[in-house]
Parts: C-alpha cells; structure tokens; sequence
C-alpha cells in the first residue's frame, strides 16, 4: 500500500465513525433540537472526510473538482438546512428538552409570541 492510499484509508474510516456517531446521535440525544444539530454537524463532518479519501484515493484533477464541488455544496446547504428545519420546529412549538437552558432565546420567544398575536389579532 502507498502512503496516498493509506491515507484514504484514514480519511475514509474516519468519516465513517463519524457517520456512526451521527447515526446513534440521532436514537440517543433528547430532544428533536439536540438530534437536528448533532447529527448535521457529525455527517457533514463524515462525509467531507469520506470525500478528502475517495479524492485522495484517485488522485486526478477531473476526481479532485468533482469531490471539491460536492464538498462545497454540502457544507453550504447542510447547515442552513438544518437551521431552517429547526426553525420550522420552534414555530410549530415543538417541546425542549426540560433541560435545555432556554435564557438565550427568551427574547426570540417573547418576539415570536407577539407576531402570532399580532396576527391573529
């Protein structure tokens, strides 16, 4: 084996525990927030280490672009996907886990309670 694939190989079995670990974060954590955040930062991370070993493993320029503009695409979409699912969960009152500290966004609730009053008034 050379140190090219060797590498990959890191790469790639990296991304995968890092993809398991995604996976049990979403059957372990508490809440559906907790979930929605770590399992997009987990896989997000996954698959850009599974990415840099599949280019790594290949080693061409044409493999290189392709696996660049997926990288791109996803860490530009992921997280603003997972903002906008979370978004929509805390407008529809989806519960928090009676342990989340919930200080930091009382002002956003208190905002998000007087637009819905506002508007159905």
């Amino acid at each position: 084996m050379t140190i090219l694939e060797i590498l990959s190989l890191i790469f790639i079995l990296s991304g995968s525990v890092f993809m398991l670990i995604s996976a049990v974060g979403l059957i372990r954590l508490p809440d559906f927030y907790i979930r929605n955040s770590a399992s997009t930062k987990a896989a997000t991370l996954g698959l850009g280490l599974i990415l840099a070993g599949t280019a790594l493993f290949f080693n061409q320029i044409m493999v290189f672009i392709e696996i660049f503009a997926i990288f791109l695409f996803v860490f530009m979409i992921a997280p603003l996907a997972a903002h906008i699912v979370a978004r929509a969960a805390f407008k529809d009152n989806i519960p928090f886990w009676k342990k989340t500290n919930l200080v930091e966004i009382a002002k956003d609730m208190e905002d998000f309670d007087n637009d819905s009053d506002q508007k159905n008034s």
